[in-house]
């Protein structure tokens, strides 16, 4: 499906298309840590270690990664507040929280038809 790009960068969006920008949101989104971060804030702003502890298995190196990735895409926002020690929280953007809709949808669905697939016989 094909639709018309507001931003003027090219005629129209297609994720079919090799060049389309479209596809490095998709990458983005796809990302199982991207998912479960986005996932993890749905409730409300999280600090980073508890972002960590909510994403079990997630190394502070990639965490960070993946946080900076998804404030560049405008995912989420990222508040420093100014104490001793700093302070910072993470939390849904408005474009966020519109894409976590079909992300928990697709954890839900990965939650209950897992035991149905082939993946499931084989760790991961």
């Amino acid at each position: 499906m094909s639709t018309q790009c507001h931003t003027g960068q090219h005629d129209h969006h297609d994720v079919y298309e090799a060049q389309c920008p479209c596809r490095a949101m998709l990458d983005l989104l796809a990302n199982k840590w991207s998912a479960l971060a986005i996932g993890a804030l749905e409730d409300g702003p999280l600090r980073f270690g508890a972002l960590q502890r909510r994403l079990q298995g997630i190394s502070p190196k990639v965490l960070t990664q993946t946080l900076r990735r998804l404030e560049d895409a405008g995912l989420i926002e990222r508040t420093v507040y100014p104490a001793v020690p700093l302070h910072v929280e993470y939390e849904l953007s408005p474009l966020g929280h519109s894409a976590s809709v079909p992300l928990r949808n697709l954890r839900r669905w990965v939650e209950d038809n897992l035991d149905l697939t082939t993946a499931s016989a084989k760790p991961m």
